[in-house]
């Protein structure tokens, strides 16, 4: 389904990332797992892809730094040639009450949650436009449509990305290649784990499928976004959250 595709996955060395990046390759793609610091994580994702036959190299790099990323991508075009599918996951959360929230902590979640998308896209913008299967798939969240308490600077970023996938919809169409969103609900992952289980149980009880997402339910939409089939899709946001937001 994805033979020949060169897929970057941000922030993929763990949770919903390395999920996404596992799957492509699964499905025949050339996967680029990119990390930050979790140089160890993101060794084990590069090896759990090989392990099912997959190819895959990890590339450092930190989204919220241009000059950082416009080095990553060199490495990639130097191991895998042009990108054809860019998947913006990377992101942060420093969660408050908006009167207790520093102008560092707004800063800094929207550097690399917004930041990041921007400059990921823009050093291969150019990339995605020459592919003949070019797919750029943006990241977003349930709570970019619906808020959520103490995450003012979260929630921004998250909708932003609705505009952004929209806007680059229209200026990639003539091209044939695509821009789409896709919005989890809340998924099982390590910092679910974190959250105490009265209120994981509060959470399930406002989801109409009264579970938790599956990292392979994110996964299995981002390949189906990444692939010929989804083609004539562009522009959209794909809620997957159990029928909390519609």
């Amino acid at each position: 389904m994805l033979d020949g595709q060169t897929c970057l996955v941000t922030g993929s060395s763990r949770g919903i990332g390395r999920g996404i990046a596992e799957e492509l390759g699964r499905h025949g793609a050339d996967v680029v797992v990119n990390y930050r610091s979790s140089e160890a994580a993101a060794g084990e994702a590069v090896d759990a892809i090989e392990d099912e036959g997959g190819t895959a190299i990890a590339v450092q790099g930190d989204v919220a730094d241009y000059d950082d990323v416009e080095s990553m991508c060199d490495r990639i075009h130097d191991a895998f040639g042009q990108v054809d599918v860019l998947v913006n996951n990377a992101g942060i959360t420093i969660d408050k009450k908006f009167e207790n929230m520093t102008k560092d902590d707004w800063e800094t979640v929207m550097d690399v949650n917004l930041g990041g998308v921007f400059n990921c896209t823009h050093c291969l913008f150019d990339d995605i436009k020459a592919s003949d299967q070019g797919r750029l798939i943006n990241i977003s969240s349930v709570v970019g449509q619906q808020g959520n308490y103490g995450q003012a600077n979260y929630a921004t970023t998250k909708s932003g990305l609705f505009g952004f996938t929209r806007t680059l919809a229209l200026e990639l169409a003539s091209t044939g290649s695509t821009a789409n969103c896709v919005a989890p609900g809340f998924v099982k992952t390590d910092m679910l784990e974190d959250v105490p289980e009265r209120v994981q149980q509060k959470i399930i009880d406002r989801i109409p499928l009264n579970r938790f997402a599956e990292v392979e339910d994110i996964a299995g939409i981002v390949r189906f976004l990444s692939s010929r089939e989804s083609s004539y899709m562009t522009g959209q946001v794909l809620a997957v959250n159990g029928g909390m937001e519609w």
